[in-house]
């Protein structure tokens, strides 16, 4: 029952996460749903895992293997310098604190949204499904999201909602 309510919902947030990377997403949510049976053993009878509980343990077990994975660099630094293009870290760092601090004027539900869409690059349905709310809210929150940003940030150029 565990695996026929979460495994799907589970999948989509996970491969947005690893950007498509669906065997490795598999081999996160087979962990994700092996730790909650594990520990429904340690809970009170009836007690089943939240998906908010599932996709916190799938997140942090994404997070814990990028981390390992930046650790250990495989990439060999000839290949990079010759293909890279100059970075300007000043311009990055300038980008950066824009977006955060035009991100957090907005409501979280509306960044939220905007976290799914945007950035992990789901569809609409799927955020819906990883949120719980229904996809034509979806839509209107990521609107209305950008909607906002234009109004207040009118000399950036943003993403068509």
């Amino acid at each position: 029952m565990l695996y026929e309510r979460h495994h799907a919902p589970l999948l989509r947030y996970v491969s947005g996460l690893l950007r498509g990377d669906r065997q490795r997403a598999e081999d996160f949510v087979q962990e994700t749903l092996l730790r909650a049976w594990l520990s429904s053993a340690d809970q009170p009878p009836g007690w089943s895992p939240s998906r908010a509980w599932l996709f916190r343990v799938a997140h942090n077990l994404v997070i814990d293997w990028t981390r390992r994975e930046q650790a250990r660099p495989e990439l060999h630094h000839e290949l990079l310098e010759s293909h890279a293009e100059p970075v300007d870290p000043i311009s990055q760092a300038v980008h950066r604190c824009f977006l955060v601090h035009a991100l957090s004027r907005l409501s979280p539900s509306h960044r939220e949204v905007l976290f799914y869409v945007y950035m992990l690059g789901w569809t609409g349905p799927d955020a819906a499904d990883a949120l719980s709310i229904p996809p034509g809210t979806v839509k209107s929150r990521a609107h209305h999201a950008i909607r906002e940003l234009r109004r207040r940030h009118p000399q950036h150029t943003l993403v068509a909602a």
